[in-house]
């Protein structure tokens, strides 16, 4: 199902990590809370990476089942943002499609990847970064189907986010009469330039695809935070055109 590409992750990794859980395919969840909290116990930053490739891979593979259908774009979009081992592609199918049977709804998934964010926050960063992958993922086919999009929604509510941030990343993927710059941004088109500008600013630094590597993205996912910035910064410049023209 996976197209191979180089990583960075060691095989040994997979290899056990998937080992693990072979034995729970009836509950794949607990067995790989379980196989990562065992594996790289004193390790938080390794473990802090794979728990983060993990909850891609699993909750991927559950909102795969929410319209019913796995399309070529959709793996596609999957591979552009996860990269793996070439000799460890069977290993991650094996763990998606392990996960896509699973009898835990995604909910269950959902609530124990929360607690990647070790601190607890709203909107955390790290969440986001998987709530912005999965979009990448369901918008890949051209479509969101109305059962991904409460599925990401629920996803977000019980990641602690707020409204108003889920419509911001939302509006980043989905514009069918067009971006709007001003929700990109989480701002009023009455807001004044210079208020604008301070939150671009605080947008642009926060979501710098350097940063991901300080709260424990592994790197293979940059592409995510390179689209994000795109997004932010043809925003950005879309209102200081118009503001300008004015």
């Amino acid at each position: 199902m996976f197209q191979n590409s180089p990583s960075c992750f060691i095989s040994a990794v997979w290899d056990r990590l998937v080992g693990m859980v072979a034995d729970t395919a009836s509950n794949v969840l607990s067995g790989v809370v379980e196989a990562v909290r065992t594996l790289f116990e004193g390790d938080p930053e390794t473990r802090r990476q794979v728990a983060f490739s993990v909850a891609m891979i699993a909750l991927s593979a559950k909102m795969a089942k929410a319209d019913g259908i796995v399309t070529t774009a959709e793996v596609d979009a999957f591979k552009d943002i996860f990269k793996y081992p070439d000799n460890q592609a069977a290993n991650v199918a094996r763990l998606y499609n392990l996960a896509r049977q699973d009898v835990a709804g995604y909910e269950a998934y959902a609530e124990k990847m929360k607690a990647l964010c070790v601190s607890c926050e709203k909107n955390c960063p790290i969440l986001e970064d998987i709530v912005d992958g999965l979009f990448h993922i369901a918008k890949a086919d051209g479509l969101i189907h109305e059962n991904e999009m409460a599925f990401l929604s629920r996803v977000a509510e019980i990641f602690g986010m707020v409204d108003e941030r889920f419509e911001q990343i939302t509006a980043r993927h989905v514009h069918v009469s067009g971006r709007d710059p001003y929700k990109v941004l989480g701002v009023k088109p009455s807001d004044d330039f210079a208020d604008i500008r301070k939150r671009y600013r605080v947008l642009a630094s926060e979501h710098h695809p350097d940063r991901l590597v300080a709260r424990g993205v592994p790197a293979e996912f940059h592409q995510i935070a390179n689209d994000r910035m795109a997004a932010l910064n043809a925003a950005y410049e879309a209102i200081e055109k118009e503001r300008c023209a004015a």
